[in-house]
C-alpha cells in the first residue's frame, strides 16, 4: 500500500473538494469526482514538473482539464491555466521557460504556449484540422503534429474541402471496400492520422511526412505522442505505424519508419525483419541509440513487449530483454540523462513499478515496485525519477523516486482534503495453488468500518482482457472500493492469462478461456472463503466486464451453485459469432487458435451459448451502444436468453457509451444499478 510519504502542506495541493459534514464511506460520487493527474513532464533542469489535472463537473456531466506546475521538492504547486476548455499534454521548451500544450480554447484542438511565469497563452498552430498529438524538435525549431486527413490528399485544403462536401450530401450511405468498417467506437470515413511538420513559429501550413500512407500515426484507437519521436538532428522523425494494406484488421505488424522532416522522400521502414508489433521509439540524449519495444509473435497483441536498442549510426540492434533474461513486458520507457540506462515501467505480481535496464550489460534492476506506476521520467540530471503512483487505497499522485528507490517523496496531493473525509477499505494480497498447481495471486478489499466478528456479502470481481490484471491499482471504473464502501468484501483473482506473472502464465489462456481461468477462480474463491471467515458464502455475487463478462456467462452455465447473482458488462454470449461482428480480428484468431471456419473447435470449446440450458442465476446485463469490440447484440442476446427462460434479469443499456462507461452521470447510474442488484440478491 502506498503511504503518504513526506507530508506536503495542504496549501500546496490542488483546491479542495467541498467538505462533507463528517467522514463517510467511499461512494461512486467520490470516485467520479476524484481529481486525476494525467499527462506530465519534468522541466529540463529538473526543478519543476508540469502536469494536467482533470476535475469533474457533475452539473455539466463532463470533465475539464487544466495545466499545473509543482516544484521538484513538492512546494509551489500552482494552477497555470483556467480556461473552461481543455488544456492538456504539457511539453517544456529547451530553456524551461515556456510550456507548450494542446488546447481546445480556439474552437478546435491546437498547439498553444504559455510562459511558466504567467501571462496569456499564445496560439501557435492555426490549422484547419484538430491536432491530436504533437512534439517539438530538440532544437525547438520544428513542430510535428498529428492530423486526421484523407491519405490521397496532398494538401490540408483537400481534406477540409472533402469534409465540407460530405456534410452537404443528402444521402447517408457509406460504401466500404476494406476493413476496418468501424473501430472501437467510431465508423470509418476514409481518413487517416498522419504526421505533419511545420515551423515552431506556427501558422496554418504544414507538410505531410506520411504522404499516401494508408496507415495511422498516432495509432488508433489509443495511440499518442509515444508513437513518434524526432531524430536528434531534427531532420527526420521515427514513428510506429501499421502499413499492411487489406490485412489491417487481422495484422499486428506495426513497424518503425523513418521519414524526412521536409516530406520530400517516402518513409523508410526500419524494422523489416520483425512481422510483429514494434512501438514506442525514443532516442537517447546523446543521439547514439534508438530504444523501442517489440513483440516477437505476429498476431498476438498480448505478447511480451521486449526492450530493444538500435545503434543509430550502424543499425546494429540488441534485445535487452532477451539478453538479460528479463521476463517482464515493457510498458513506458525513458532514457536516463547519461544515455547509459533506460527506465522501464512494468508489471510484476500484482504491482507495477520502475526497472532500470543497463544498455551495456542488458542487466535489469528493480528500483521501485509498490502499488501501480503509470509512467516514469528522469528528473533532470539529479539521478532521480518522477513517477505517477497509485494503489487500491490511493488515487494517482506524482512522486520523486531517488537513491535507487530508497527515497520516495510525494510531489502532489491532489485529493488530500477529499481523502481526509472518505473512509476506504483495507486490503491485502493472498496466494493459493491454482490450475496445474501454479501459484496464483488475488486481492481482498475489506468493507469500510470492518468488524472481524461480522459476516459480509461478497463482490467477486473478474477482470477483462483477458490478458489483464486486477492489481494494486486505483481504478476509475472498476474500483473495488465502490463495493467496500457499500458494505461488501471485494475479491479479485489474477487467473491464468493475467499479466505480470511471466509470459508463460499470460500465454496459458490461449485456446483455454473457460478452462484454467475458471479453475483458478473456483480455487481462488475457495481459498478466500477459508482464509477470510468474515465472507458470507451464502451471499456472494460475481461481476465482470469484457472477458469478465464472457466469464460471467460461462459461470452461468458451468459454475452456478455458488453465487446468488451475476453482473455481465459487455460480455460475449456466442464466441463463434463474436468473431464475425467484432473489428480487431487478430485477437480472436490468436486466442481461439485460428479462423472459425478452419478451426471451429477453438470457438465452440468454451462457448457460453452452448450452455444456456443450464442457466438459472439472476443476472444484470449492461451494454454500450457504441461498443464495436463486443457489440451490443451480444448483451441483447444474453438478455433474450434470461427473459425467455424466466430467469430474473435486467438490462441496462447506454446508447452513448463504448466498451467503457465514461460519462460521469452514466458512471453513477451504472454503479447505483449494479449495487442495487447486488443488494437485492444478497440481503439477509
Amino acid at each position: 500500500m502506498l503511504a503518504l510519504i513526506a507530508a506536503v502542506a495542504l496549501a500546496a495541493a490542488a483546491p479542495a473538494a467541498p467538505k462533507a459534514e463528517k467522514p463517510h464511506a467511499y461512494t461512486i460520487n467520490d470516485q467520479v469526482t476524484m481529481r486525476r493527474v494525467l499527462d506530465w513532464e519534468p522541466s529540463p533542469d529538473g526543478t519543476k514538473v508540469a502536469y494536467t489535472l482533470r476535475t469533474t463537473d457533475l452539473d455539466a456531466n463532463r470533465g475539464r482539464t487544466d495545466l499545473w506546475v509543482v516544484n521538484a521538492d513538492g512546494t509551489g504547486n500552482r494552477q497555470l491555466t483556467t480556461h473552461p476548455d481543455g488544456d492538456t499534454d504539457p511539453q517544456w521548451s529547451a530553456d524551461g521557460k515556456v510550456l507548450w500544450f494542446l488546447s481546445t480554447r480556439s474552437g478546435s484542438s491546437q498547439v498553444h504556449k504559455l510562459s511558466v511565469e504567467g501571462g496569456e497563452a499564445v496560439q501557435v498552430t492555426k490549422l484547419p484540422l484538430d491536432v491530436n498529438a504533437y512534439e517539438l524538435s530538440r532544437d525547438g525549431a520544428w513542430l510535428a503534429v498529428g492530423l486526421d486527413v484523407f491519405p490521397d490528399c496532398t494538401e490540408l485544403e483537400c481534406t477540409t474541402k472533402r469534409l465540407d462536401e460530405l456534410k452537404k450530401k443528402k444521402s447517408s450511405g457509406q460504401l466500404y471496400d476494406s476493413l476496418f468498417v468501424r473501430h472501437w467506437d467510431t465508423w470509418g470515413d476514409g481518413r487517416r492520422t498522419h504526421l505533419f511538420v511545420m515551423p515552431a513559429t506556427g501558422g496554418d501550413k504544414a507538410t505531410d511526412v506520411m504522404k499516401k500512407m494508408n496507415a495511422d500515426c498516432p495509432t488508433k484507437p489509443f495511440g499518442g505522442g509515444e508513437d513518434f519521436t524526432w531524430a536528434p538532428d531534427g531532420k527526420s522523425l521515427v514513428f510506429s505505424a501499421r502499413d499492411v494494406g487489406r490485412e489491417e484488421a487481422w495484422s499486428t505488424d506495426f513497424d518503425l519508419f523513418q521519414t524526412a522532416a521536409d516530406g520530400k522522400s517516402a518513409p523508410k521502414k526500419l524494422t523489416t525483419a520483425n512481422k510483429a508489433w514494434d512501438a514506442a521509439p525514443v532516442f537517447s540524449p546523446d543521439g547514439k541509440w534508438l530504444a523501442y519495444t517489440a513483440h516477437s509473435r505476429p498476431g498476438y497483441e498480448s505478447d511480451k513487449m521486449s526492450l530493444l536498442v538500435r545503434e543509430w549510426a550502424s543499425g546494429r540492434e540488441k534485445n535487452l530483454s532477451t539478453d538479460g533474461k528479463w521476463d517482464h513486458s515493457a510498458g513506458s520507457i525513458a532514457w536516463s540523462p547519461d544515455s547509459k540506462t533506460i527506465g522501464v515501467v512494468a508489471e510484476d505480481t500484482g504491482q507495477s513499478g520502475l526497472f532500470l535496464a543497463d544498455v551495456a550489460t542488458a542487466q535489469f534492476k528493480t528500483v521501485y515496485l509498490k502499488g501501480s506506476m503509470g509512467h516514469a521520467r528522469p528528473l533532470g540530471q539529479t539521478g532521480a525519477w518522477v513517477a505517477s503512483l497509485d494503489s487500491l487505497k490511493r488515487p494517482v499522485d506524482l512522486f520523486v523516486i531517488a537513491d535507487e528507490g530508497k527515497t520516495v517523496k510525494e510531489l502532489t496531493q491532489v485529493n488530500a482534503e477529499a481523502l481526509q473525509l472518505i473512509k476506504l477499505g483495507d486490503y491485502e494480497q493472498f496466494s493459493f495453488a491454482g490450475a496445474g498447481g501454479d501459484k496464483v495471486y488475488g486481492y481482498v478489499v475489506k468493507p469500510v468500518d470492518f468488524d472481524a466478528k461480522k459476516k459480509y456479502p461478497l463482490a467477486f470481481l473478474i477482470h477483462g482482457g483477458p490478458q489483464g490484471s486486477f492489481g494494486d491499482h486505483f481504478h476509475y471504473r472498476w474500483n473495488p472500493q465502490a463495493y467496500a464502501g457499500h458494505g461488501y468484501v471485494a475479491v479479485m483473482i489474477d487467473f491464468h492469462g493475467s499479466t505480470g506473472y511471466g509470459q508463460a502464465f499470460t500465454d496459458a489462456i490461449r485456446q483455454d478461456w473457460g478452462g484454467k481461468p475458471l479453475e483458478d477462480l473456483q480455487k481462488g474463491l475457495a481459498a478466500a472463503l477459508e482464509k477470510y471467515p468474515f465472507i458470507d458464502k451464502g451471499r456472494m455475487c460475481a461481476l465482470g466486464a469484457s472477458y469478465g463478462g464472457f466469464m460471467v456467462n460461462w459461470i452461468a452455465g458451468n459454475w452456478n451453485d455458488q453465487f446468488k447473482c451475476l453482473v455481465n458488462h459487455d460480455g460475449n454470449l456466442d464466441e463463434r459469432f463474436a468473431y464475425y461482428d467484432t473489428e480487431e480480428l487478430w485477437f480472436p484468431e490468436w486466442d481461439h487458435g485460428g479462423l472459425p471456419w478452419e478451426k471451429p473447435e477453438g470457438y465452440t470449446k468454451h462457448n457460453p451459448v452452448e450452455h444456456v440450458a443450464k442457466w438459472k442465476l439472476p443476472m444484470l446485463v449492461v451494454h454500450g451502444g457504441k461498443d464495436y469490440r463486443v457489440v451490443d447484440t451480444q448483451g441483447i442476446g444474453t438478455f433474450n436468453v434470461l427473459q425467455r427462460r424466466g430467469i430474473p434479469s435486467k438490462f441496462l443499456y447506454f446508447p452513448d457509451e463504448n466498451h467503457w462507461v465514461l460519462k460521469p452521470a452514466n458512471s453513477i447510474l451504472w454503479h447505483e444499478t449494479v449495487l442495487a442488484w447486488l443488494d437485492q440478491w444478497t440481503k439477509k
